[in-house]
């Protein structure tokens, strides 16, 4: 392609994203929503404006936007932080994150969907929305103990989703191979591979990074565990998202001299997140949004009533008051990108479900974040009032 013509693109794609993200904040409407219909408008389905080669940009982009999140995630799951948050935050976010996956898994098998994708599907089903939840909570001028563990909550359930979805594709793909014996043999190892992968690049860079700045890794050296940790998993035929992950665990929770160990990913990871969802947008095929049917309907419902007794088991499990054990489950409905992104990279893994995939996963996203945010507001606001004085 062109020189001209790939700087134009990525010119325009990153004008795309600048505009999403301000009519996000001024309307309220989720910026990756916004970016999959800007992605639709004006890839082949839409306008047809992307050169046909742009297509290729979107596999290298997307690993690299996951193993961003990867990283992320991983360094949420710091001791020190788990510790503070307490059993209460555990007990909700582990119970929520398992029995979604459970529920909806179950539910749609039960309806006839072949044991794989409705495992994909309930792994999906896991994911959150971390930022809306934090603008809700914002929006709402509340703070209390619950609000404070749902903060809490935000902070690490994903990584349980993520992590949960990691397990799941390698699962899945053992799923199709020759024995239980094979099937266990693949699990262990491509698991157990990502994991040791992960130590072994996040043991030294916790001692090697940070060291020229302050306790704070330069960009240069994100980038490079980014790409290294990415680059090492794909030649190895391991999980870039558990590896991830666990450099991320590992660098957080053994780097005594860092302050923030991922501040500089913090900062490079959301250009890429544009270019990954515009490009997944053109990607997509918009009569399949119209063909989600029955399925979608049971995957909607069933995550809803997964998350409400997730939420209620683990505030049981974990201690927390009464009046605020039915509002954790309707607190975290909301569900936005980590989900698309784990359904991209399910239907990149799994091309015969790509498409079933990819349309239940927007659908759902769109009328989560819409509804998701909503059902928040009044959760707090609900229990804010039950506890106040003479309530």
């Amino acid at each position: 392609m062109d020189l001209a013509v790939i700087f134009f693109t990525l010119g325009a794609l990153f004008a795309a994203g600048l505009a999403a993200d301000m009519l996000g904040r001024s309307t309220r409407l989720p910026r990756v929503t916004l970016l999959l219909a800007c992605g639709l408008i004006v890839g082949d389905a839409g306008l047809g404006l992307l050169p046909e080669a742009v297509g290729d940009w979107y596999e290298p982009l997307s690993i690299v936007a996951l193993t961003m999140v990867a990283f992320l995630l991983g360094g949420a799951l710091e001791a020190r932080t788990l510790a503070a948050h307490g059993r209460e935050i555990l007990a909700i976010s582990l119970a929520i994150v398992l029995i979604t996956l459970a529920g909806v898994t179950g539910g749609l098998w039960a309806m006839g969907v072949d044991p794989g994708l409705a495992l994909l599907l309930g792994a999906i089903a896991t994911a959150t929305a971390p930022a809306a939840m934090q603008d809700v909570i914002r929006q709402s001028g509340i703070e209390n103990g619950f609000t404070d563990t749902l903060k809490g909550i935000t902070a690490i359930d994903d990584a349980w989703g993520l992590m949960a979805f990691a397990v799941v594709i390698v699962v899945v793909h053992q799923m199709g191979g020759s024995g239980e014996a094979g099937f266990l043999l693949g699990a262990v190892r491509e698991i157990g591979g990502s994991i040791l992968l992960g130590l072994a690049i996040g043991l030294p860079a916790a001692y090697l990074t940070g060291r020229l700045s302050g306790g704070e890794p330069l960009m240069t050296e994100a980038l490079a565990l980014v790409f290294f940790t990415a680059g090492a998993a794909i030649w190895l035929e391991l999980s870039y998202l558990l590896a991830g992950m666990t450099v991320g665990a590992i660098i957080v929770n053994s780097a005594r001299h860092h302050t923030r160990a991922f501040h500089e990913i913090e900062h490079i990871q959301w250009p890429f997140m544009i270019l990954f969802f515009i490009l997944a947008g053109a990607a997509l095929e918009p009569d399949a949004l119209f063909e989600v049917g029955l399925i979608g309907v049971a995957y909607f419902v069933l995550r809803i009533l997964a998350r409400l007794a997730g939420g209620w088991i683990g505030a049981v499990l974990g201690g927390a008051g009464a009046v605020e054990r039915p509002w954790y489950g309707p607190a975290l409905l909301p569900q936005a990108g980590v989900a698309v992104g784990m359904a991209l990279v399910a239907g990149e893994q799994f091309p015969d479900w790509a498409e079933a995939i990819m349309a239940l996963t927007i659908a759902a996203t769109v009328a989560f974040e819409l509804l998701g945010p909503l059902v928040t507001l009044y959760a707090v606001r609900r229990v804010a009032a039950r506890q106040a004085p003479g309530a």
